[in-house]
């Protein structure tokens, strides 16, 4: 008797069976009788049909039923990715954001036909400037990356208006993201890299030799990718201020220090925020990205409103007409970063969030992310084959990043091996390989929505992952074995054919292999 294997699924185009889900030929009729016979010009008709699936429906729901059992997601379990956050999404959040009415609103109607959505995204605004000790905030940019960039130019603008034709340096300690030079290079500016200290701090010394007053700014995350608070941060800001400078802060993990401490505080005067990490709206394949942009009320000159530096358009109230409305960018402003307003969706599920949790809320989400942190730190205190390189001592915010390195050094078992044989135990691995400054780096956030219990499950399993790759060194290079696509000839999988879905396909038909590499 025929058995499929637990993780085996084919291609949608692999179970064309000839029955048929819709049938055309009745529709085509049907259009016919109103509208005629339709002529395609001969130039673009096809010579064959197209090479559809025919499957009947429930034939489409059972293999698109059987890939979702195969996926893992935060609903599924823990997914520590440091640096990402990638947290729960509430349900709540889930359905107020696809409220049906939200899907007939056109980006070019009139702004007295959407004042509901208009006042939650002027609250919005407002609510993320609080939080960040910022004056005002554009929800325009659709990602981080883009809130980077808005960021960046703003400071160029900044320095345009002041005739600071010499501002084209801009200072990234070397435990950055790797968007922030990259935004920077795109602004058009040149990137100074400043090295972390044996505490995890961004070298003071080599910071203020780095200084001049071809500073335009400094681009930061605080708390760091290490996990971090930089404990210089008022210093850092008065250096960069005395320069003419500015500070633009990386909101990616703002999930640290939420409710306790505010950027625009500590002497920032841009930030930029992920409502899909700190403020739960999803993350990577779940949704789109949204990265809001606040500025502080000291980059005004002159006869400058302060929302003609943003991005995109803003929400305000009119006082006169008594309504919401949108005041689209002025000219100082970057421009669109895309079109319309933002990602709405996006905006409303962190409203809701914002809305359900409240202040105290907040505050309490951005303790438990520490205090998680600093658990599962605890419990992989004992292990010798992991260590936690810069700043050992020190506790960590909402995420840290172990080393495998002494587990490589004693048997070779590398850090790519350790996330496998996470994931062949039903875990989700977290980031590996960054910051580029940790060898063998397994970078670990778990947020504020993980239990205990999973907290001790993970770290137990990477203790007898370091157990296993003592006793038998080869078999952690066998690892997955439990997964729907088994190991893979990592080059491989690197090389530049491998973009096409074809070759992708083949070479895993090749190694005898099926899976969700679609």
């Amino acid at each position: 008797m025929f058995k499929q294997a637990k993780w085996e699924e084919p291609l949608i185009y692999e179970l064309g069976s000839g029955r048929e889900g819709i049938r055309f030929k009745e529709i085509n009729d049907e259009f016919k009788k109103i509208l005629g016979e339709i002529s395609i010009p001969k130039e673009i008709k096809r010579e064959n049909d197209p090479n559809l699936p025919e499957l009947s429906e429930v034939e489409v729901v059972r293999h698109y039923t059987r890939l979702s059992e195969m996926t893992y997601g935060v609903d599924s379990g823990p997914v520590p990715l440091g640096s990402c956050t990638m947290k729960y999404n509430p349900k709540i959040s889930l359905k107020l954001s696809t409220d049906k009415r939200l899907q007939l609103i056109h980006p070019l109607q009139p702004d007295s036909t959407i004042q509901g959505l208009l006042k939650a995204l002027f609250e919005l605004q407002n609510w993320l400037a609080l939080i960040t000790g910022m004056d005002i905030c554009t929800l325009h940019p659709a990602a981080g990356a883009q809130g980077e960039l808005s960021g960046v130019l703003i400071i160029r603008k900044y320095h345009e208006l002041r005739n600071n034709l010499n501002k084209d340096e801009i200072i990234v300690p070397d435990s950055a993201h790797g968007t922030n030079p990259a935004s920077a290079a795109m602004a058009g500016f040149k990137t100074i890299e400043i090295p972390t200290d044996n505490s995890g701090n961004m070298d003071f010394e080599a910071f203020l030799s780095s200084l001049s007053y071809n500073t335009a700014g400094l681009m930061i995350t605080n708390p760091s990718t290490l996990g971090l608070f930089e404990e210089k941060i008022i210093d850092v800001a008065k250096a960069v201020h005395e320069k003419d400078g500015l500070l633009y802060y990386d909101g990616a993990n703002l999930n640290g220090i939420l409710g306790k401490a505010r950027p625009g505080d500590m002497g920032f005067d841009i930030a930029h925020l992920n409502l899909h990490k700190t403020f739960s709206a999803p993350h990577g394949g779940g949704g789109p990205g949204s990265g809001p942009v606040c500025i502080k009320n000291r980059l005004v000159k002159e006869n400058i409103m302060l929302q003609d530096l943003l991005p995109g358009p803003v929400v305000y109230y009119d006082e006169n007409d008594k309504m919401y409305k949108i005041r689209w960018p002025g000219k100082y402003s970057p421009g669109l970063m895309k079109s319309f307003f933002g990602n709405v969706q996006q905006l409303l599920w962190a409203y809701t969030y914002i809305l359900s949790l409240g202040p105290q809320g907040l505050r309490e989400a951005g303790e438990m992310a520490v205090i998680n942190t600093n658990y599962f730190i605890k419990l992989m205190k004992d292990s010798k084959g992991y260590s936690i390189p810069y700043g050992s001592n020190r506790y960590r915010k909402h995420e840290v990043v172990l080393s495998a390195e002494p587990l490589h050094e004693e048997t070779g078992v590398t850090a790519e091996d350790v996330s496998k044989g996470l994931l062949d135990s039903g875990f989700y691995a977290p980031t590996i390989y960054f910051p580029l400054i940790v060898k063998e780096a397994l970078m670990t956030e778990f947020t504020e929505s993980e239990t205990k219990e999973n907290i001790e499950n993970f770290a137990k399993r990477l203790k007898e992952i370091e157990n296993i790759a003592r006793n038998d060194p080869n078999e952690p290079k066998k690892w997955p074995l439990n997964t729907a696509v088994g190991r893979i000839d990592m080059v491989k999988a690197n090389h530049p054919k491998t973009i096409t879905p074809t070759y992708r396909v083949n070479y895993l038909r090749s190694k005898g292999l099926r899976g969700p590499l679609r």
